[in-house]
């Protein structure tokens, strides 16, 4: 156990071809979904789910650069060898980095504990759980998160 009295875990995820290992000793700071249109976009799937790290929590090996942006304020790196949406950072919330929660090994252990962007979910989808519906980017609880 560390001296400051927390428990690290190791948290690993890869893309989906393995070229890009994602570590962290850290659990991350909290777990959410995102209904979005850009973060569907971006991963392909109707309702994305992001792990969120403490920026020097997470490394990515090899180091992937300093990513593209096609929206304002977001910056995005995808795997160079499969393209795997790999993480995300968005300039509302600072020293903060999302995975896709399905690249991340751990990931049945880390349930998300809320939906971001609820009023943008396709009227279709019916996903029935407890986890608290913000409209819009839930920015004040996500920075509180870290």
């Amino acid at each position: 156990m560390p001296s400051d009295g927390t428990t690290h875990h190791k948290i690993t995820g890869r893309c989906y071809c393995g070229a890009v290992l994602l570590v962290s000793d850290h659990l991350p700071a909290t777990v959410a979904y995102c209904h979005c249109s850009d973060c569907r976009r971006w991963t392909g799937a109707p309702l994305p789910a992001f792990a969120a790290f403490g920026a020097d929590h997470l490394s990515a090996k090899p180091d992937q650069g300093t990513g593209i942006s096609h929206t304002q304020g977001v910056t995005r790196w995808n795997c160079n060898a499969c393209g795997s949406p790999l993480m995300a950072r968005f300039e509302y919330l600072p020293d903060q980095v999302y995975v896709p929660l399905g690249l991340i090994d751990q990931a049945a252990d880390l349930a998300p504990a809320l939906h971001c962007h609820a009023d943008a979910a396709y009227p279709w989808l019916h996903l029935q759980d407890d986890a608290p519906r913000v409209f819009g980017s839930a920015r004040n609880t996500l920075n509180d998160a870290i």
